[in-house]
Parts: structure tokens; sequence; C-alpha cells
């Protein structure tokens, strides 16, 4: 079945964003990718011992200084992390996981996008996806168990 553009339930035009972690702490990875077509935008990982929080994040923040450096002000980003939106909000981290010389690299970026938020403005809406309605987001891994 085609569905017409004013179908369309999100905004056609805009990031959707996820990220993958096998355990917790685990192997993470992140993603964005544009909605409509699911192509991959940017994707980053392998990070050992780190958290789907911290993913989540990472992909939001990188998502919008990529709107941000490409100048599409107006382009929404779509989680469906009430953390990752949370901590982006606050530009606060609040996360568990220490630092070991496993996950430095994790948190590196963390520290990069903290920096990030407190020095860069953005206008982007970030919209959270209704997965109970439109199903899994179109960033999505795929890996889910259950």
């Amino acid at each position: 079945m085609k569905v017409s553009a004013d179908q369309i339930p999100y905004f056609y035009e805009s990031i959707s964003v996820d990220a993958a972690c096998s355990g917790n702490p685990g192997n993470m990875e992140y993603r964005g990718v544009v909605t409509s077509t699911k192509d991959e935008i940017f994707h980053q990982g392998i990070f050992p011992q780190s958290t789907n929080n911290i993913g989540e994040f990472l992909a939001l923040v990188h998502a919008l200084a990529y709107l941000t450096k490409t100048n599409q002000p107006n382009v929404p980003v779509y989680t469906d992390s009430k953390t990752a939106r949370a901590w982006v909000r606050d530009k606060k981290v609040k996360t568990t996981l220490k630092p070991t010389e496993l996950n430095q690299k994790s948190f590196e970026l963390l520290w990069r996008a903290l920096q990030w938020l407190k020095t860069n403005t953005y206008a982007n809406p970030i919209l959270v996806w209704n997965t109970p309605q439109w199903g899994e987001i179109p960033a999505d891994f795929g890996n889910k168990k259950g």
C-alpha cells in the first residue's frame, strides 16, 4: 500500500537516531539515518564496555552537530530515548558507568559531546519517536531479543 505524504504521521524530512548495546555494559554502537529512506548518515562503533544510554546520547548530539554543520536548522531529530533527551536538555550526563581503559573512547566522546552542547546552539526540534504507533525507529539496528 502506498502512503501519501499527508498520511505520514511523522516528519518525513528528518533524521532518526538509535544505539545498540550487547550487554550492560557491553559493545555499543550508534547511528543516524534519513527517516524516510533509512539511508545511513553516520555510524560509530564498536565501543567496548559502554551503555545504550551513552550511545543514544552520542547519536543525538552527533545528529545535532551534523545538522548545524550542514546548515539545516529546521530538520527535526527523532529519538526513542527519554534519557538521551534529558541529558541533551540538561547538558549533563548521569551515567553510573565508571571510566576504564576499555571504555576510554566512549568517555572521550561524552566529553566532546558535552563541550559541543555547551559551546554551540541549535534550532532543530528533538522529537519523540512513537514506537507503539509507528513501529521501530528507522535507525534501529534490529538486534532486539524477545
